[in-house]
């Protein structure tokens, strides 16, 4: 900008005197924007004020600065007062007010009644961020109603109409996203209709959708924007980003997605949004991907918070890469940050996740030496490891430590070493554990029981798991969807369907709404009863209540088609999830290669493994199993004895049942001699005999002993 030397203000802005008897004032004119000052806002700024962005261009303003800076014509200003009571009573009075807001009309009134003449002149000295103040207070009034909202837009147009401020556009975005701060979606959507969208109002009514979660409308007005020919706003993609991490709707495909609208749009990413996209890969369970754009970030020399470290830590923890957790951490320390509990925590959870109970100590003593606080997470996770292992006592002492540093045990501590006696197979401690718990004080709550709950159903002692609901309900806790999905289920796999069916039907009669996963398990009681039309039943009552069939569900579908041998089924399943965007999983394919190879339907077998490779996914050693299996069935060792082959050219190493598998083959042709040397090959790679396997052999070494008399 060109700073002129200072001049009277007299010379600057002259006196403007009226033959009308009104109060004489200084009038500031306020030039529009000229290119030098348009300026792009990432964030609202430290006093609460939002800012609007556009792709072309961005304005801001504060509330204390001029439209030309700090001069004296800003000194002139300190101090005003403005009264808007005369002009809100002239707006809400006026019995044209509609009329003029829905011409929208930009000109200069050419006559003015006396009244609008004075209004219009007092407040020509007034400043836009003033203006700017004014609209946000009509709009996020905790007491505005329609009546506030439709003055604000009053307001505006009364200002366009008199050239008392300049972009109008910017006014309405200013509306809009205060109407989307103060959770007024609705009401944005219906002032953002009264006006041609712009880019400057799309990006205020994304940015709105966005802050209140709202991620389909902020999607499709995203979608909308591109095809009018407009970019969306970096800041925008941020918020979508940061909206999908905190509704945990966060998912890697749908973020490839928007990275590849991000490229389109040739938008650069900046700190913020870099480090928006790489927490929400880390929390989609993508490690690779928040790895990837890491490695970005680090490349162009941008700085990364903490906490983004952190999320990326805690993503290689949850997926077992423990090394590349590690060499994070220390990058982290290297790079002169000193890592708290949460990042301590991170780390931590990776070690218990891999059994290293080892480092999952030296975690802890490290915590302990750079005077970082242990929390009830990392005790939790402690005591998980020591579940893990079985050393009970270990358990019982960080208990003890947890007292000792007055950090008081909860129910969700108690509920990990339930969970840890449960996984390990002695359900009879769940009373030992609830027995502490209440000797401590503490009072189980809705997970711990659930918990509960889960292990009596795991063992089939379905009265206590009952009598364990009876209780919580007796305590005043609410069930939740977990709760209620953990007795159906339980119930199901016990072979109790009839129980279960009415547990599903007192959750309706109760008012709990079912989830996916819900319809899941009823959907595989059905199939495995083979009452298709209830199938069919359910999938409807499932889309009418607003849920969509997830990987699961088709998962299930595939499965219970495939062991009734409704392969017709199974497949038009594999068609209408991919035509619905969903991608198949391995274990999809190998519900169906399972199903085939029990028919003895080899060559259906080899199909569906060609389609899994096809759709880039790799082949599990389940799936190479089941088509080992599907050959034996169909009396075709040659080519059982391929597929083993092509485990070991492929890196896959044959465990147990690969090798049993092959035994059996093998017995099927009455090829018995060949028995013994599979069975020595399982042993020398490693494979430890399991009891079917033994009973194999026996059975080939009987029938040799038998042929060698005969």
């Amino acid at each position: 900008m060109i700073l002129l030397p200072p001049q009277p203000l007299h010379v600057r802005f002259p006196s403007v005197r009226f033959a009308s008897p009104i109060v004489h004032r200084h009038v500031i004119f306020q030039p529009p924007f000229s290119a030098a000052t348009i300026t792009s806002i990432t964030t609202a700024t430290a006093s609460g004020e939002p800012s609007f962005s556009s792709s072309s261009s961005s304005f801001a303003s504060k509330p204390n600065d001029s439209e030309e800076g700090e001069n004296d014509d800003g000194l002139f200003l300190q101090g005003q007062r403005y009264d808007f009571t005369p002009l809100l009573d002239f707006l809400s009075k006026s019995s044209n007010s509609d009329s003029e807001s829905d011409s929208g009309s930009a000109s200069s009134p050419s006559t003015l009644d006396r009244t609008e003449f004075r209004l219009a002149e007092s407040y020509r000295a007034v400043p836009a961020p003033v203006w700017h103040s004014l609209l946000k207070n009509l709009c996020s009034s905790s007491s505005s109603s329609s009546s506030s909202i439709d003055l604000a837009y009053a307001v505006v147009s009364w200002l366009q109409k008199h050239n008392l401020c300049f972009s109008y556009e910017l006014l309405y975005s200013i509306l809009i996203h205060a109407l989307g701060r103060s959770e007024k979606l609705y009401e944005a959507f219906l002032l953002s209709q009264r006006q041609t969208l712009t880019p400057l109002t799309y990006n205020a009514l994304i940015g709105a959708c966005a802050r209140n979660d709202d991620l389909d409308k902020a999607l499709n007005l995203m979608s909308r924007m591109r095809q009018d020919g407009y970019q969306c706003d970096f800041i925008n993609y941020s918020l979508v980003i940061q909206s999908l991490t905190r509704t945990n709707k966060i998912d890697s495909s749908l973020l490839q997605k928007l990275y590849k609208e991000i490229e389109c749009d040739k938008i650069e990413l900046d700190g913020q949004l870099l480090n928006d996209v790489i927490v929400g890969f880390a929390k989609s369970g993508d490690p690779s991907g928040a790895m990837q754009f890491l490695a970005m970030a680090q490349a162009i020399g941008l700085s990364l918070k903490t906490a983004t470290l952190v999320s990326v830590i805690t993503a290689l923890s949850n997926s077992g890469r423990t090394v590349e957790a590690e060499a994070l951490f220390e990058e982290l320390k290297e790079g002169g940050l000193k890592p708290r509990t949460k990042a301590y925590n991170a780390l931590l959870r990776g070690y218990v996740k891999t059994g290293s109970l080892k480092d999952a100590e030296f975690v802890v003593s490290e915590m302990e030496r750079n005077g970082v606080s242990p929390d009830e997470h990392t005790y939790s996770l402690l005591i998980d490891a020591y579940a893990n292992a079985g050393r009970w006592e270990s358990a019982r002492i960080v208990l003890k430590e947890m007292e000792a540093s007055n950090v008081q045990p909860n129910s969700f501590v108690y509920s990990r070493m339930l969970a840890g006696y449960r996984d390990r197979g002695e359900w009879q401690r769940t009373f030992q554990v609830l027995k502490e718990m209440k000797s401590s004080g503490v009072e189980p709550d809705r997970h711990f029981y659930n918990v509960m709950i889960d292990t009596f159903g795991k063992y089939n002692c379905l009265d206590h798991a009952m009598a364990t609901f009876d209780r919580m309900l007796s305590e005043g806790i609410e069930p939740d969807t977990v709760t209620w999905n953990t007795l159906i289920d339980c119930h199901f796999k016990c072979g109790r369907y009839d129980r279960a069916e009415e547990l599903f039907e007192e959750m309706h009669e109760r008012g709990y709404f079912p989830c996916a996963t819900t319809y899941n398990i009823m959907i595989n009681l059905f199939g495995e009863q083979e009452r298709w039309e209830d199938v069919k039943k359910l999938m409807v009552k499932m889309q009418g209540q607003g849920l969509l069939p997830n990987v699961v569900t088709y998962t299930t579908l595939v499965d219970i088609y495939g062991q009734s041998g409704r392969f017709d089924d199974a497949i038009e399943c594999l068609e209408v999830m991919k035509s619905a965007g969903l991608r198949p999983s391995s274990t999809m394919y190998n519900a169906l290669i399972n199903a085939y190879a029990q028919r003895g339907l080899s060559d259906q077998a080899v199909n569906a493994f060609r389609v899994m490779r096809t759709d880039g996914l790799k082949p599990s050693l389940l799936a190479l199993n089941s088509l080992i299996n599907a050959f034996g069935e169909d009396q075709r060792d040659a080519e059982a004895f391929a597929v083993l082959q092509y485990m070991k050219d492929n890196g896959l190493k044959p465990d147990v049942v690969t090798y049993t598998t092959l035994m059996k083959a093998l017995i099927r042709v009455d090829k018995f001699h060949k028995v013994p040397a599979v069975y020595e090959e399982m042993i020398l790679s490693g494979c430890t005999p399991d009891r079917k396997a033994r009973a194999m052999l026996r059975s080939a070494l009987r029938y040799m002993k038998q042929t060698l008399k005969s």
